[in-house]
């Protein structure tokens, strides 16, 4: 199975939330195409009440079976990367980032993460496309047929014979 592997960076915001039971959130926000020279953690700025940081850099892989889902992820109006983060105490680890829109919306049940889209830049989307293009091989749909049910083996086997099944010890009285 055919494979690529390059590393993006991503951006995430620290939301002030007006709640008893949270003082903030963490979004991912934005992906860049490529590594910057900046460490995880990184301040980058204040918009509002949302400080954005650099979460760090992630290792995306493109597998040769999942081009068909690349490539529905590339039809969609908005192309997307799943972003999963895990909270650590009062800040976030990135965890991973997916282009596999099937295998994203799966990990957004998973419970404790931080699971949410950003777009995909054109970088990007430019590289799954030639990945798509190399290696994707048309699978055609085959129905598979049911055995039709035959009513005589559903029927009694042993007409006029008795259970055969054992019966209780309190039963027999």
């Amino acid at each position: 199975m055919a494979q690529d592997h390059f590393n993006i960076g991503i951006v995430v915001a620290r939301r002030k939330l007006a709640s008893p039971w949270a003082s903030h959130a963490w979004i991912p926000t934005a992906a860049l195409p490529a590594v910057p020279e900046t460490k995880p953690g990184t301040p980058l700025g204040r918009n509002g009440t949302d400080e954005t940081f650099y979460a760090g850099d992630a290792e995306v892989t493109l597998y040769s079976s999942a081009t068909g889902h690349y490539r529905d992820n590339l039809s969609a109006a908005v192309p997307s990367l799943w972003v999963v983060l895990r909270p650590a105490g009062e800040e976030v680890e990135l965890v991973s980032v997916i282009a596999d829109p099937y295998e994203g919306e799966a990990l957004a049940g998973s419970i404790g993460d931080i699971v949410e889209t950003v777009p995909m830049p054109l970088e990007i989307q430019a590289r799954v496309h030639a990945f798509v293009e190399a290696f994707h091989v048309e699978r055609t749909f085959f129905k598979r047929k049911r055995d039709r049910a035959d009513p005589e083996a559903l029927a009694d086997r042993h007409p006029g014979v008795k259970d055969r099944r054992p019966r209780d010890r309190e039963d027999e009285g």
